[in-house]
């Protein structure tokens, strides 16, 4: 029985560790301001551009860092048309979400099939996810940049009154929550599946939107969050092996967790915690 306990565990801390990931990126968009849906898109750019790399080189230090940068140059992409292109900030982000998928599954068609010969351990990427989430919290709650972060999220208006680059700040969030979802698309596709495979991806990056939303934009609930929500797929894959009933049902287990937590996050009021100018475009000189 105990055995049982600790495999379910260790299963829920490596289905949560991309989540986490991404969420804590998605966690810095929205503290800032930004809204960015195209979380997906960007994991799984990252995915590829870790993989193709480790691939080519047998270098997983590189290829974790051109994975984040990948994941950071899709984000900056959508930064410029929300941000300084003042597009539809909603629109870009399901734009980009599909755009990131298609050239994923595009340029990975020589890497179908392919494993890596030396998988990355999961580990770091698990114990590197907590650490950032403490560091995290901390950077946001006790730190002077950490509270200018927040103040753009809230009050963009009176943050460029005390002397704040708004747009600047917003683009470091933008970039930064790239990366993070690139390290995510990363510890997929080297550590929890060495391989290559179209799709990978799995709908995880709409997963860590939401989570943001069910954990109150707190990096330290967000732990806890993607562990219980790793949980989920384990036992998605449990019962799948256990149980007559189709298997597409079990495959939609955790979307439907997903709607079923915001529509109780929404009865809770959690929403509340959500910055004030969270998706509003602000433009200096406009109040």
């Amino acid at each position: 029985m105990m055995e049982e306990i600790l495999q379910a565990l260790a299963r829920a801390l490596s289905f949560g560790t991309p989540l986490l990931l991404a969420s804590l990126g998605v966690l810095v968009n929205e503290r800032a301001g930004v809204v960015n849906l195209g979380v997906e898109g960007m994991m799984a750019l990252g995915a590829l551009a870790a993989f193709g790399v480790a691939s080519e080189t047998e270098a997983l230090g590189l290829a974790v860092c051109l994975a984040m940068g990948a994941g950071a140059l899709a984000a900056l992409l959508h930064g410029f048309v929300t941000l300084t292109l003042r597009a539809n900030t909603y629109v870009s982000g399901l734009a980009l979400a599909m755009l990131g998928l298609g050239v994923s599954g595009l340029l990975g068609k020589k890497y179908e099939g392919a494993i890596l010969f030396e998988p990355a351990p999961e580990l770091p990427f698990t114990v590197a996810a907590g650490v950032l989430a403490v560091v995290l919290w901390g950077f946001l709650h006790a730190t002077r940049p950490g509270l200018v972060l927040r103040s753009v999220g809230e009050n963009p208006a009176a943050a460029d009154v005390l002397g704040v680059n708004v747009l600047a700040v917003r683009y470091l969030a933008v970039a930064f929550g790239g990366a993070m979802a690139g390290l995510a698309g990363a510890f997929l596709s080297l550590a929890y599946r060495p391989a290559w495979t179209d799709g990978m991806t799995a709908g995880l990056g709409w997963i860590a939107v939401a989570l943001v939303i069910f954990v109150g934009w707190s990096p330290l609930r967000a732990v806890f969050g993607s562990v219980f929500f790793g949980l989920l797929y384990y036992l998605q894959f449990r019962l799948q092996d256990q149980s007559r009933v189709p298997t597409e049902l079990f495959a939609a287990m955790p979307y439907l967790l997903v709607i079923g937590v915001l529509a109780l996050a929404g009865l809770r009021r959690t929403q509340g915690a959500a910055p004030a100018a969270l998706g509003r475009p602000y433009h200096r000189g406009e109040r």
